[in-house]
């Protein structure tokens, strides 16, 4: 029955430092697409440190999300991050179970992570977005994509009908809206949605890397000799 037992503790352990590892090497993939843009070097995948917290998670999701990682799609197209919550997850375009069983995923007809207008995204009560339970007004969400960080504050919550989507209608206020099914521990299909919404604060443009400065001091150079 030892034996047994360590057997299991091995194999629960090995699945989700399996977990673990795959998702930091996602946000490493990204942080390497960044690096390049910015002409430094890209921090290396450090497979020590649980990149995902997955003690919320539900064992079905956990076993989704291993399977996902079979399937190659394409980078993520930004970063989440709730410091308060510790959640961090990378961002797909899309919202198809392969997505969204992978990290989070842009709603289709949504603003663009780091444009104006409202960023719809969506993710799994049971996956990413179980410790959105817990988040209240006023608690900071960065979307970071290769170019900027943009911070917004939250400002309000609420539960919507699964039709409703006025929720991801476009905004003249630069916005992200995160939708997640409700309540977080109802078995089976969940009837409701659980709609965060917060305002952009503030937006912090990255350095640009020496080749996007020449370039610009090319054009700006080419613009004068024509006048």
């Amino acid at each position: 029955m030892f034996a047994i037992g360590v057997f299991l503790l091995s194999v629960f352990l090995a699945a989700w430092m399996h977990s673990a590892m795959f998702s930091r090497l996602a946000i490493w993939q990204f942080d390497s697409v960044q690096a390049a843009q910015r002409n430094t070097a890209p921090t290396a995948p450090d497979v020590r440190v649980a990149g995902v917290d997955v003690s919320l998670w539900g064992t079905t999701r956990i076993r989704a999300y291993e399977r996902s990682l079979a399937s190659k799609i394409a980078p993520p197209v930004a970063i989440l991050k709730i410091p308060r919550l510790q959640i961090t997850a990378p961002v797909f375009d899309g919202t198809d179970e392969l997505t969204l069983n992978r990290g989070v995923g842009r709603i289709e007809g949504t603003a663009t992570a780091g444009s104006d207008g409202n960023v719809g995204i969506a993710g799994h009560r049971d996956g990413f977005f179980r410790g959105l339970k817990d988040i209240k007004q006023g608690d900071v969400i960065q979307i970071e994509t290769t170019k900027q960080e943009d911070t917004y504050i939250v400002r309000a919550t609420k539960i919507v009908e699964p039709t409703d989507v006025s929720v991801l209608e476009s905004s003249s206020t630069p916005a992200v809206t995160l939708i997640t099914c409700y309540p977080f521990y109802f078995v089976g299909n969940a009837p409701h949605r659980f709609v965060v919404k917060a305002w952009l604060q503030n937006r912090t443009a990255f350095r640009a890397s020496n080749t996007e400065r020449t370039e610009a001091s090319r054009l700006e150079t080419n613009k004068e000799n024509n006048r």
